[in-house]
Formats: C-alpha cells, structure tokens, sequence
C-alpha cells in the first residue's frame, strides 16, 4: 500500500506503521511474541503512483490545480474526440473545485485514463488542522478514509494486523497473508474483535458459539479475527 503525503511536514518518505491499539490487546489475550502492525509505504514526490493520498485541508486545491493544468495540457494535444469529451467533463468539475473521483467512469473511459498522472481520481483524505499534530492518528484515519479495512490473526507468534480493501472477501483476505493460503482455500473462521474481547478468549467465544464458519464470498468486516482452513 502506497499512501502519498502532501503538506504534512511530520511525516517522512519511507515505511511507515498504521499503529492500530487493536493489536495490543490482541498481543495480550494470546500472550503473543510481538505486534505485527500494517505497513505503508509514505511518499511525497510522486503522487501520481499512491493508492491514496492524505494531505491538509488548505491543500485541496493544490491538487485541483494539478489535475487542471494535466487536463489543459492533454486537452491542447489530444485529437480523440472520445478522450477530449472525457478530458471536458474532467475540466468542468475541477473548474467547480470539485474531485474527479466524483465521476464514475466506464470500463472505456477508465482504459483511456491509464496513464494520467491524475491526483484527484485517486481517493483523498482531507486532514483537519487538529490532526496533523499526531502523526501516527493522522495516519491511521487517512487508512481507513482511504478505503482500507483491518483484520487480524493472533497466535503465540505475533498478534497481527493486515490491510485489505473495505468490500475484500474472505478469499481475497486470505491472499494477504499468502498466495498458497488463497489457492487453498476452504472456509473462514470468523469472530468479530467485539466478540472475541467481550469473551476473553479464543476458547470462550467458541463455546459462545460467536465464532462462525465462513466461505469464500464472506465480505469481511473491519476488525473480524480470521483462521483460514485451507488445503496444503
């Protein structure tokens, strides 16, 4: 996961922990080795290659301002009537300040843009002023204004956090752990964080019978405790 950083002094390029307090607790009731927390790579310089960018609210215009003077400039080359229609509708929602992620596009359409290096179209978080005083907050709200979820797996290993997007299945989680789990795949178990802190323990909400057998197509929730059954 790519998230760009733009007017946020605080944070630096590089590798950064979405610090969720879930997974301490978690570390705690398994009596895990350590926290294992989701990782972002943090970029500044080329936007255009994040999955989502996070910057302050006085900044929403520098993007407009870069999305408009792209438009213009593909506008004043372009001789595809198709892509100068898209580039117009592109030019008269940045003209009201608006985002482009406000347009839904078609598959068509969405071909055409490929290589934009569009910042608007990508999902943005617009950071209030209170909130660019606490770096690891800041970033964990821009993850899941993002469109990231979280679940966990916990054991006497590590207690850990993994990213998918908000709308993943359970088969597609399971390829965030590892590729033979997802190829493997046979079912979920699925105990919701809520649960599973309300019982205690792993055993408890078995017997409390909040623990559920989940297939492929389960949409996973945010904070769902997964085990994956797969074939080896």
């Amino acid at each position: 996961m790519k998230i760009g950083i733009l007017g946020i002094d605080s944070i630096n390029a590089g590798k950064a922990n979405i610090i969720d307090p879930r997974v301490k607790v978690l570390k705690q009731m398994f009596n895990s080795a350590k926290e294992v927390y989701i990782q972002a790579d943090i970029i500044q310089e080329k936007l255009s290659e994040a999955d989502g960018i996070i910057c302050p609210e006085d900044s929403k215009l520098d993007l407009v301002v870069n999305d408009m003077e792209f438009v213009e400039t593909r506008l004043s080359r372009s001789a595809d009537e198709k892509e100068k229609a898209l580039l117009n509708k592109f030019k008269e929602l940045l003209d009201k300040e608006k985002f482009l992620s406000e347009i839904t596009l078609t598959d068509e359409e969405k071909a055409l843009i490929t290589s934009y290096m569009l910042l608007t179209i990508k999902p943005i978080y617009l950071a209030k002023q209170e909130e660019l005083e606490d770096k690891d907050k800041l970033l964990f709200n821009g993850y899941y204004n993002l469109g990231y979820i979280s679940y966990f797996t916990a054991g006497d290993k590590d207690a850990h956090a993994w990213a998918i997007k908000k709308g993943a299945n359970a088969w597609e989680a399971s390829g965030a752990i590892h590729s033979d789990i997802q190829k493997g795949f046979i079912r979920a178990e699925v105990v919701s964080y809520q649960d599973l802190i309300a019982d205690g323990s792993l055993s408890k909400a078995r017997s409390n019978n909040h623990i559920r057998l989940e297939m492929k197509e389960y949409i996973v929730q945010d904070g769902d405790y997964l085990v994956f059954r797969c074939n080896k």
